[in-house]
């Protein structure tokens, strides 16, 4: 079959995973799997000829310049370079941008790079010791959020995703009439096989195989971090892990000599927002966008769901799988399994660089099993979401990189007072394990959201054993601060 020569291709994929700590830092992991990836391809000299060398954000250290830095350890001279921000879908958001760009004909290849080392920063942390990296930035630049969370989040301390993902998933348990008990059922059955992924993976960070009731049963080593969700069932965030991608144009994939074999496309991807802030969510419990952005890449990819012969479903928090699988309608207990690498609980969660790992594990899922696979991200609060149809066959639509869908948000009230019903709730967990605070999102009479704080220990205690999502409840200022009672 003739392909189109400006056809965008994956030709070189590469995973590393450092377990002895204290371990390299980013910008020597970056060098390594860049020319791993290269190698992979069968292709060392592509480096010196990337028009485009891609760097996914990293929390560990902020270097000066990461990708004219990473530029100078590959002799290349790239004439585009970038650096991304802070989000989950950077991988895809970076890789479709360079797609695009190569379809278009305004670049050959591209290198697409990521690395944390947070384990290696604890470790030093916990030895005295601190990290003097290369290149620092000076002065350090802010944090690279696209959007800083809302004042009432930041006054109520709800920024951590393991509080805001709980409160989704205690409104998307309210709205599927589930039990308390029926979803900790459901999220172990769901979460077990993926341990199973990970232990045969070399590159997964936690190789255990567990069962269900290992992952969602509280314990002395699997202590609750935001109610109703464990250790074991979030992400790992302290990992020292790299990965990386090599995308050229079909053309230059023939002039570079790469076997077809090798070759993986991308054949349709969508990209589409909710609310940046939970409270402003119209339904805090499903998200419309995962759902147009689903539609959009199987319409561009020219194939559906029972097409696809593996899937990476972005799994930070049981309910951004739930709500994936409600979005495509499929079961979150399908027999394909919901991921490739085991997941960002036991793979490893590398900050914004995971969806380069889950990409990585596809290309090589696909060159031994050809056809279609998909791979998903999930940026900021369950806000942004990308949807990427990976195929040894070439074909489909890129489309043009802009949202297919955003949400329009509900308004938040800061320091209401007066009635109010419970739309979501976690309760938060200290590292000891115990709870700390009660955290609310609440319906009021008049339209809009407002946050509050359980602090009473009797109404904490009954927050994690009964329902409270549809309770009538009343919220006081206490300064800044809105606090529940009922």
């Amino acid at each position: 079959m003739s392909v189109d020569p400006r056809t965008p291709c994956l030709i070189g994929v590469a995973q590393h995973t450092v377990r002895a700590q204290p371990g390299p830092e980013p910008l020597d992991l970056w060098e390594l799997v860049a020319r791993e990836a290269a190698a992979d391809a069968g292709a060392p000299g592509v480096l010196e000829r990337l028009d485009s060398i891609q760097v996914v954000y990293t929390d560990s250290w902020q270097y000066d310049d990461p990708a004219a830095r990473l530029a100078e350890r590959l002799a290349a001279e790239p004439r585009h370079r970038a650096y991304s921000r802070v989000s989950g879908t950077a991988p895809q958001m970076l890789l479709g941008a360079a797609a695009r760009r190569i379809a278009a004909g305004e670049m050959d290849a591209a290198l697409v790079a990521g690395a944390e080392a947070l384990a290696t920063r604890r470790a030093l942390r916990k030895a005295g010791e601190r990290v003097a990296w290369s290149h620092p930035a000076v002065p350090k630049p802010p944090y690279g959020w696209e959007r800083p969370p809302h004042p009432a989040e930041l006054a109520h301390e709800l920024f951590l995703p393991v509080h805001t993902y709980a409160i989704m998933e205690t409104a998307r348990r309210a709205a599927n009439h589930e039990s308390l008990e029926e979803e900790r059922a459901h999220r172990g059955r769901m979460m077990a096989p993926m341990t199973r992924v990970a232990a045969a993976n070399p590159h997964a960070w936690h190789r255990e195989v567990r069962t269900a009731r290992e992952l969602v049963v509280p314990s002395e080593d699997n202590r609750l971090v935001g109610w109703p969700y464990t250790r074991r069932t979030v992400a790992v965030l302290e990992v020292d892990q790299a990965a990386a991608a090599i995308l050229v144009a079909t053309g230059f994939a023939d002039r570079l000599g790469v076997p077809l074999d090798r070759r993986v496309y991308l054949r349709g991807w969508a990209y589409a927002e909710d609310t940046w802030e939970v409270a402003a969510r119209p339904e805090p419990g499903s998200s419309p966008a995962m759902a147009a952005a689903a539609r959009r890449a199987f319409a561009r990819a020219g194939v559906g769901l029972d097409d696809l012969g593996a899937l990476d479903v972005y799994s930070c928090f049981a309910v951004a799988l739930r709500s994936a699988c409600a979005a495509m309608g499929l079961d979150p207990l399908d027999g394909r399994g919901l991921t490739v690498t085991g997941g960002l609980p036991y793979a490893g969660g590398p900050a914004s660089d995971y969806v380069l790992h889950s990409t990585a594990a596809m290309a090589g899922r696909l060159r031994a099993e050809p056809g279609h696979g998909l791979v998903t991200g999930v940026g900021m609060h369950l806000t942004k979401h990308t949807y990427a149809i990976w195929s040894t066959e070439p074909g489909g639509v890129l489309g043009d990189g802009e949202p297919v869908y955003t949400a329009e948000p509900v308004p938040i009230v800061a320091g209401y007072e007066g009635p109010a019903t419970v739309a979501g709730y976690t309760v938060a967990h200290g590292r000891d394990g115990a709870a700390e605070r009660g955290v609310v999102v609440a319906d009021l009479p008049g339209g809009g959201r407002a946050h509050a704080h359980l602090r009473d220990p009797g109404l904490i205690a009954e927050a994690e054993s009964r329902e409270l999502v549809g309770r009538k409840i009343r919220l006081r200022a206490d300064g800044p601060v809105n606090v529940a009672t009922w």
